[in-house]
Formats: structure tokens, C-alpha cells, sequence
């Protein structure tokens, strides 16, 4: 497996690990917690899409 899949499963699993985070929380009462870190999710996902989309720029 190359560095550049690692990376995108590496994104997708923290995005995904953010959501159920998110889910938990809210639904144990925490609902204002709960909605700041499924705010997380975007915001991990398109840092990805920076990260990745940038190396493979400049070739």
C-alpha cells in the first residue's frame, strides 16, 4: 500500500472516528459538544483534500 492511499484511509478513519464521537455525545445529553466536534468532520476532510491535492500538484 502506497504513503498517498495510507494518507486518504488515515483522513477518512479520523473523520469517521469524529462523526461517532459526535454521535455519542449528543445523544448523552452533551448536545452542545456534540455538535462542535461534528464540526470537526469537514474540517478534517478538506484538510485532507489540501494535504493530498497538493502533492500531486506539482507533477
Amino acid at each position: 500500500m502506497n504513503k498517498k492511499r495510507l494518507a486518504k484511509i488515515g483522513y477518512v478513519a479520523a473523520a469517521g472516528a469524529s462523526f461517532l464521537f459526535s454521535i455519542s455525545l449528543w445523544f448523552t445529553g452533551s448536545k452542545q459538544e456534540g455538535m462542535f466536534v461534528g464540526l470537526w468532520v469537514p474540517s478534517i476532510l478538506s484538510f485532507g483534500t489540501l494535504v493530498l491535492g497538493s502533492s500531486t500538484r506539482g507533477k
